[in-house]
């Protein structure tokens, strides 16, 4: 698949920020002691399971900014499929740098594959129905930018990435607003033109205020799959409708079947396994 690679200005300073937190004050002592300065090596970064890779272009940033003399080989980017014992990169070097970006490298790549791969087996599981699945903000502070890109890298699509790029009117708002419809008519006088409106509905009846506000979008939170259909069929495509609530593996279907256009799962970013993949010293293996 073709997927656009996140800019080296949107890596680095998160890239940066991880090596320094991990090399600490003294760098790696480990390495210093037991490897003579100036040794070479070489390696693979492989994975041990299969699943949707992700985070390829941030493990590899990782070897080169603590050293521009590693040399790192991609043999699979963002949004490969990979079975287990497929090499996904090589690195050549320095030995103190590549060992010294190792757990940095893994635990990005470890962590963005597995949002991939989960991901893919949700996009999969709605194959058959238009419904498209995306990620939400509850993302880890500082690797939003990542995680949305795992996302993708997943087959799936983002929500709004923070708080200024579309507006959601939430429950708490539509309380300290006095109703849907007093929330929903004070946040389309303040939203600019191309801001669309978005708010949460808990029943029918408050769906139905939104569409006589003008929503844009529906978000149609914790529904059952039954209550799912009578609210798409009720908006009869007035508004864009997003389910969100619960949903799993095992769920998804049953959500996309009722005929909503978006499905939002937080579980993406927040709860998904990683994939696992290590570094192995030695040539690499095609």
């Amino acid at each position: 698949m073709s997927l656009p690679v996140l800019a080296r200005p949107q890596l680095e300073p998160l890239i940066r920020s991880a090596l320094a937190e991990d090399l600490g004050r003294a760098g790696d002592i480990t390495s210093n002691a037991v490897i003579p300065a100036g040794t070479r090596m070489e390696g693979v970064v492989r994975s041990r399971e299969s699943g949707r890779i992700a985070g390829v272009d941030a493990a590899a940033l990782a070897f080169t900014l603590m050293d521009d003399g590693v040399d790192v080989t991609i043999a699979h980017p963002d949004g490969a499929v990979v079975q287990a014992g497929t090499t996904v990169l090589s690195v050549s070097g320095p030995a103190h740098a590549i060992l010294g970006a190792e757990r940095v490298a893994l635990n990005l790549l470890c962590h963005l594959s597995g949002i991939a791969t989960a991901t893919a087996a949700l996009v999969e599981a709605v194959e058959n129905y238009p419904a498209r699945i995306v990620c939400t903000r509850k993302t880890t502070p500082g690797l939003r930018t990542l995680e949305k890109h795992a996302v993708r890298a997943g087959g799936g699509a983002n929500h709004r990435f923070g708080l200024d790029d579309a507006m959601l009117i939430k429950d708490n708002h539509i309380a300290m607003a006095g109703g849907v419809a007093a929330a929903l008519r004070q946040g389309r006088a303040a939203a600019g033109h191309l801001v669309r409106v978005e708010i949460e509905v808990d029943t029918l009846a408050q769906l139905d205020e939104a569409l006589a506000g003008g929503a844009d979008v529906v978000l149609l939170d914790n529904m059952d799959p039954q209550t799912l259909s009578a609210a798409v069929r009720r908006v009869n495509g007035r508004a864009i409708t997003e389910a969100s609530g619960r949903v799993s593996p095992e769920t998804v279907a049953a959500v996309a079947a009722t005929g909503v256009d978006i499905i939002s799962v937080g579980a993406l970013s927040h709860s998904a396994p990683i994939l696992d993949l290590g570094l192995d010293t030695g040539l690499p293996d095609g």
